[in-house]
């Protein structure tokens, strides 16, 4: 017959390195969940969408660096000479 004694120490035993290995896990996971960042409803959402912006928004953007440019190479001219 069976060493009912050893078999119940053996079952603690194993159900106290499940309820560890429960709690690793669930580390884990809120370490994700935090990288992730936004969740809804205890789902976790993807990337954010991309934002557009409008044409006038773009042209703006561009002379700003057409300027910025036409800086630095003006800097440039003055630093060979």
């Amino acid at each position: 017959m069976v060493n009912l004694s050893s078999l119940l120490t053996n079952l603690r035993k194993e159900r106290d390195r499940a309820a560890r290995e429960v709690q690793r896990l669930d580390k884990a996971i809120a370490v994700l969940r935090k990288l992730v960042g936004r969740k809804r409803a205890g789902k976790i959402q993807g990337p954010k969408p991309r934002r557009t912006l409008s044409a006038a928004a773009r042209r703006r953007i561009a002379a700003a660096q057409r300027a910025r440019w036409a800086k630095w190479k003006a800097g440039q001219s003055k630093k060979a000479a």
